[in-house]
């Protein structure tokens, strides 16, 4: 179940681009590590298809500032009709512009500029705060 928190963020990614066109179907995806698995949402955005359309992927996560886990990607993701920014909940699935890492927030953390919103881990992110989680497959639901 999507964090109350979350819902208003997927709510505003969901409306980020502004088109009335047909919606793709929601995209679920999983990320699996250390044999346990998190299920996910990907808002309905530019910058969350793009992300959808890298998986699978397979990538070593690291702790950064104790609030989050980040990785590279293989590339730059779209920013089209992204926000300038966002303030981070737990559960976030997030693009850093900046840097071009991906970024899973476990802890709260303060508004920041070129965040941009994927989507929202489904359940408990515990395993995100772990040590010693690195080696992650992220891929989309069948």
């Amino acid at each position: 179940m999507t964090s109350p928190k979350l819902l208003p963020l997927l709510a505003a990614a969901l409306l980020m681009d502004g088109a009335h066109a047909q919606r793709e179907a929601v995209v679920k995806i999983r990320l699996v590590a250390d044999g346990q698995t998190l299920h996910a949402t990907l808002a309905d955005s530019p910058s969350a298809r793009d992300f959808a359309a890298l998986l699978p992927l397979t990538l070593t996560l690291r702790d950064h500032a104790g609030t989050e886990k980040i990785a590279d990607l293989p590339r730059a993701l779209t920013r089209q009709g992204a926000p300038a920014g966002a303030k981070p909940v737990p559960g976030m699935i997030a693009y850093y512009a900046p840097w071009g890492n991906l970024a899973l927030f476990y802890r709260d953390f303060a508004w920041s500029p070129g965040l941009v919103p994927l989507g929202a881990f489904d359940g408990d992110v515990g395993l995100l705060a772990r040590r010693g989680v690195s080696k992650v497959r992220i891929e989309r639901m069948p």
